[in-house]
């Protein structure tokens, strides 16, 4: 089997290529170098030259606070670049399958979201990976959406890194308390993508490591299995908005539903502890 990956040069695409290789598949990694998502004909060019049985799109827009002064070019990656992609995977008619984010709801409630609720983006960046998801459903037969959420990989910066050299250079950090969600770690959703790609369960799921956490919860843990002294101080959403306006606005409950996972006989990801620990003896 024959996979193209956009995004190669990130923490998500960089996995999901390793992976393909230790699965004894072929993957064709491109980053905006080879494949500008934003530019059709090169889409079509490049994507068609590949012959590949399925694209696996990873390459986003993903900077969440900056989007809110940046919604033209987020929207024309995030958009735009999907919708590009899904209409030359209708036209080979080969499988398609979409990384998108939790950001698509509204981030209110308690409730765990199910991939197919009803949805309400909260915020400049969900609003486009959401116009993406519609493309992607519009256009393409063989789609999985897969919405991820508090991602980090070895391949590029992320909330652990951010943590340990604050704590290394400050030794003290305060970290928001009342957003609830799970962290998910590219090289363990890598294969389960590859494994998903594989199939033919086609539809919208969510993946995330095992768990759940506050973001202080997660810097907790990170301090902890790094051996360091860090002192950790929870504060509100509304105290650390203050302290920082001009952000965009996160979502609260950040909880998704994986059970669809179960019921297509893919194996889910293991705890978050788990994935820190794994994960910090990589980049150590």
């Amino acid at each position: 089997m024959r996979v193209l990956v956009t995004g190669v040069k990130g923490q998500l695409g960089y996995d999901v290529m390793n992976e393909l290789k230790k699965q004894g598949l072929t993957g064709i990694g491109v980053d905006v170098d080879e494949m500008d998502i934003t530019d059709a004909e090169a889409c079509r060019r490049v994507i068609t030259e590949a012959k590949p049985d399925a694209v696996i799109h990873c390459a986003a827009y993903t900077a969440v606070d900056a989007a809110e002064q940046n919604m033209e070019l987020c929207r024309k990656v995030n958009a735009d670049g999907t919708r590009n992609i899904a209409e030359v995977c209708k036209g080979l008619d080969i499988k398609m399958m979409y990384i998108s984010t939790d950001y698509v709801f509204n981030g209110q409630g308690t409730r765990p979201w199910e991939p197919d609720d009803h949805r309400e983006p909260l915020n400049a960046y969900g609003q486009s990976k959401y116009e993406g998801e519609l493309a992607v459903e519009e256009l393409v037969k063989k789609f999985f959406i897969v919405r991820i959420a508090w991602v980090f990989g070895v391949n590029g910066k992320n909330f652990i890194k951010t943590m340990l050299r604050v704590g290394k250079e400050r030794g003290a950090v305060s970290v928001v308390d009342d957003q609830i969600g799970s962290p998910t770690y590219t090289y363990d959703l890598a294969r389960l993508l590859v494994d998903m790609i594989q199939s033919d369960k086609y539809g919208r799921y969510h993946a995330t490591n095992e768990g759940l956490c506050s973001w202080y919860d997660f810097a907790v843990e990170i301090f902890k299995q790094a051996g360091m002294d860090v002192k950790v101080t929870p504060v509100s959403t509304a105290e650390y908005t203050a302290a920082y306006p001009g952000q965009a606005k996160r979502p609260m409950n950040s909880r998704i539903r994986k059970e669809k996972l179960s019921d297509i006989g893919v194996e889910r990801l293991p705890s978050w502890q788990d994935a820190v620990g794994r994960y910090l003896k990589e980049i150590q």
